[in-house]
């Protein structure tokens, strides 16, 4: 049983509304995106985040939860070589507004790992703020290979 200090206690909430915000995103953005490819990505990321977010009201219940036992899978979807003909831009939309949200996480995630005086809470944020960053990355590969995102 862990005792959390005020400013953790609010950190995890403010963590906790930004997983529950994430999971409404990805599963509405699953439900709006047109490319079968995009909605699985979206679908996974969505459950990866209800994992995360179960994770932080473990740790609010006072339980530090195991890493190994967390059932959290880093599964990368492998993106085909970019195709021809013009992007969904709605599609494309969707995922610039996702990147900017696992962005802002990620940096979330970074300030509230140096919060905690608990070296295992600090390895478990630290390792839901790996699997954000990700989803970014799966997000950025995703928009490269369909060409909505070209990096000078």
């Amino acid at each position: 049983m862990i005792n959390l200090t005020q400013k953790e206690r609010m950190l995890l909430q403010d963590q906790k509304s930004h997983e529950e915000l994430c999971i409404k995103k990805y599963n509405n953005y699953a439900n709006q995106a047109h490319d079968p490819q995009l909605k699985q990505l979206f679908t996974q990321h969505a459950q990866q985040e209800q994992q995360h977010l179960n994770t932080l009201n473990q740790i609010l219940n006072g339980q530090v939860p195991n890493l190994n036992q967390q059932g959290q899978q880093n599964q990368a979807l492998q993106m085909p070589a970019m195709q021809t003909g013009m992007s969904n831009q709605a599609d494309a939309d969707l995922c610039q507004d996702m990147l900017g949200t696992e962005k802002y996480v990620s940096s979330s995630y970074n300030t509230s790992i140096f919060e905690f005086r608990d070296h295992n809470i600090r390895q478990i944020l630290n390792h839901i703020q790996k699997e954000e960053q990700e989803h970014g990355e799966s997000i950025f590969k995703y928009m490269e290979s369909k060409g909505m995102y070209q990096p000078q």
